[in-house]
Formats: C-alpha cells, structure tokens, sequence
C-alpha cells in the first residue's frame, strides 16, 4: 500500500509490536502492551480496530483468534512519517534539525558510515544557502532575514 495512513503515537506502538512479531494475535499485543505501557485490553483491542479500519492492519480469524498482519510495510511508513514532518519544518531549519537527531540518537557503525556516504554524495551538489520557505515572498513584505534566523539553539 503506497498511500499514507494517519498513526496516532498510540497506534504506532501497537504497529512496532506486530511489524516485530510479523503478525500477532490480539491476545499476544494485549499482553506486550500490558507490560510495555500498562495498558487495559479494551485501549489495544480499539487501537487494533482502528488500524484495521485504516487499512495498516488485516484481522485474520484463525479458531477462536483474530491473526493481524501488517498491510503496510514498516521503512515506507516511518519513511512517509519522517518525510511528513520534514515538511512542516523550514527548509533552513532541517539541517539542525538532522544534526539534533544524529546528535541525539544511538547509531551503529553502519549506519554512521551509510550517513556519512550519503552526506558526501549530497554535498557534491548542495547549494550554498537555503531561502525561507515559510511565506511566499509574493505574499509578504519581510525580508528573507526576518522570516526565519538560524541562530545556535541546537
């Protein structure tokens, strides 16, 4: 499925679970949500109904069980999600923005080197600044300067 889905935080946990297990009964994704964030089986069964009714999720009866099975898969998902809110940030800010998150998460050697072959290729054809994107300057009488500054709060 190539179409993006709207994924509450809460329906994400429930996703994580099941793209980890490959599918899932309810009753397997009660149990880890109950340990994992103490949840009652009535909040996961709905978040379960949600998903399927979005399409992230297919309900497979199997005996007495419902069997879920992701319809989506999970890199396009966190790749649309990521790509989402990358849009909603100025285009000068998403620089810092990527230097935050690299700063701030734990990375394999792998893919720090992935990173840094990524970041050689891109920079053989990076402009040398980025306008604000924010308002069309058509729109507008700020200037460029007053619409959006970089300054060092990273």
């Amino acid at each position: 499925m190539t179409e993006q889905i709207e994924i509450s935080n809460a329906e994400w946990e429930i996703m994580r679970v099941i793209w980890t297990l490959g599918h899932a009964t309810s009753r397997q994704v009660i149990e880890v949500m109950k340990k994992k964030k103490a949840w009652k089986e009535a909040t996961t069964k709905t978040l379960l109904r949600r998903l399927v009714a979005k399409k992230a999720l297919v309900a497979k009866k199997e005996k007495r069980a419902f069997l879920y099975e992701p319809l989506i898969a999970e890199q396009a998902t966190i790749n649309a999600q990521l790509a989402q809110n990358f849009a909603n940030i100025c285009q000068m800010h998403q620089g810092k923005t990527l230097a935050y998150l690299v700063d701030n998460l734990t990375l394999t050697k792998a893919d720090i080197e992935l990173l840094q072959q990524k970041l050689t290729a891109k920079q053989l054809n990076a402009p040398l600044t980025l306008a604000c994107d924010c308002i069309p300057s058509e729109v507008t009488s700020v200037s460029e300067h007053d619409c959006c500054t970089l300054e060092n709060d990273v």
